[in-house]
Formats: C-alpha cells, sequence, structure tokens
C-alpha cells in the first residue's frame, strides 16, 4: 500500500466533514422514524415494533460502525 504525506490540518478537516456527514445520514434516519435515539430504534426495529425498520436499521448499524471507527482514528491521530 502507497503512503501519501498529508497535512495534518487537512487530515482533521477531512475527518470532521465525514464525521459531520454520517452524523447528518444518522439523525436522518432517526427522523424519518421519529425517534431520536439510535438504542431505541434498533431495539424497536429488533423487536417487531418497526414493521418496514429493517433496512435503515441495517444502514444506520453500518453509519454507527463507520462514525466510531472514524472517532478511533481520528484521536490516535491526535494522540500522536
Amino acid at each position: 500500500m502507497a503512503r501519501v504525506s498529508v497535512d495534518e490540518e487537512l487530515l482533521m478537516n477531512l475527518l470532521d466533514f465525514k464525521l459531520s456527514h454520517l452524523k447528518e445520514e444518522i439523525d436522518r434516519i432517526l427522523s424519518k422514524w421519529n425517534y431520536t435515539s439510535s438504542t431505541e430504534f434498533l431495539k424497536h426495529a429488533k423487536d417487531g415494533t418497526l414493521s418496514e425498520a429493517e433496512m435503515d436499521a441495517i444502514e444506520l448499524i453500518n453509519l454507527n460502525d463507520e462514525r466510531e471507527r472514524l472517532l478511533g482514528e481520528k484521536t490516535s491521530f491526535i494522540k500522536v
């Protein structure tokens, strides 16, 4: 894999932009179903309280996973 040098400030701005976009997508899904909590939405999607929510639940899980991964990356860059 090739390595590329990137200005630290640019990298942080890119990470912040991506994290902001992920948050907007998460909020969009929660708003669609009138929820404010990912945990509550996922619980209701899983137990059948929300019918037809399976695809949004899968997308929400993926978005949350990506957000957590990027937050970890950002934290590791800040510590260095």
